[in-house]
């Protein structure tokens, strides 16, 4: 016969299991995560590393830190017409605090805007995995960019963009990426599929489509071996900084209901007269 107390005993079990982490264990004036002190990483373990600490087991080299914190501050901002800074600006005129406006922000990077790090980072895992079953890697690339297509359309994620001819963030972090290789740090697999994939697209629409930011911490961060979905959750740790810098840029302006453009400019109105 189970008893009272025998049924509280089961329920508090019960009750700490609601919860399970390996992350973080806080008891009374003790923090330690992933079994390390917070005390002996305050002052001792820069920003990269926390991030890294938080998401994986093992223990980063210092060219792997460099190789994460040269990702993360390459994609912090790309100017106030960027949607998500956009946005945060516009709430911020609309009275929104700090928290609302970057909350409001981070909520548009989703698949088109914010996803293509991680959209790329599968399409380049697709073309390893094609290669690791027997597939020469050039006609890997083009098998699995047919894939892709067939199942998304033709835009590719991580290459080309509406602004720059040659994006130069994708130029640094591929030459730093480069420099892990030489330093024995990274593979080179993943900079190597992405390259190809550039060439692809190139042999198939006749015109070069350089690889742009998303194709080039998607090689980033296949080289550092994280997963895809930690692709899209990276850059938006980055671009947090860009969207409370500008949030916090449009407070000290002041403004009111400022919408996306000033209102002299006007919009096409398409309905019936």
């Amino acid at each position: 016969m189970t008893t009272w107390a025998g049924k509280a005993a089961d329920l508090l079990a019960e009750t700490k299991r609601w919860w399970t982490t390996r992350i973080i264990d806080i008891r009374p004036g003790e923090i330690r995560i992933k079994g390390r002190p917070i005390e002996t990483l305050i002052g001792h373990a820069g920003y990269a590393r926390m991030v890294w600490l938080m998401l994986r087991d093992d223990e980063p080299t210092p060219a792997e830190l460099a190789l994460l914190e040269a990702a993360l501050v390459a994609a912090v901002d790309h100017g106030p017409q960027a949607p998500s800074i956009a946005i945060a600006r516009m709430a911020v005129t609309c009275g929104a605090p700090l928290n609302a406006a970057m909350a409001s922000a981070i909520n548009v990077l989703d698949g088109v805007h914010g996803g293509a790090g991680e959209q790329c980072l599968q399409l380049y895992a697709d073309v390893l995995a094609r290669a690791n079953d027997g597939l020469e890697l050039e006609a890997a690339v083009h098998a699995a960019l047919d894939a892709f297509v067939a199942a998304h359309g033709k835009m590719i994620p991580g290459f080309g963009h509406r602004f720059h001819p040659v994006d130069p963030r994708s130029v640094r972090l591929l030459a730093l990426v480069e420099d892990a290789v030489e330093a024995g740090a990274a593979t080179g697999r993943y900079a190597r599929v992405g390259r190809l994939v550039e060439r692809a697209l190139e042999q198939r629409t006749g015109t070069r489509i350089p690889m742009n930011i998303d194709g080039a911490t998607a090689v980033v961060y296949g080289e550092l071996n994280f997963a895809p979905p930690l692709a899209r959750g990276l850059f938006i740790l980055s671009r947090s900084v860009g969207i409370l810098a500008h949030a916090w840029e449009q407070k000290q302006q002041g403004g009111r209901i400022k919408g996306p453009l000033p209102p002299a400019v006007g919009y096409t109105y398409a309905g019936d007269d």
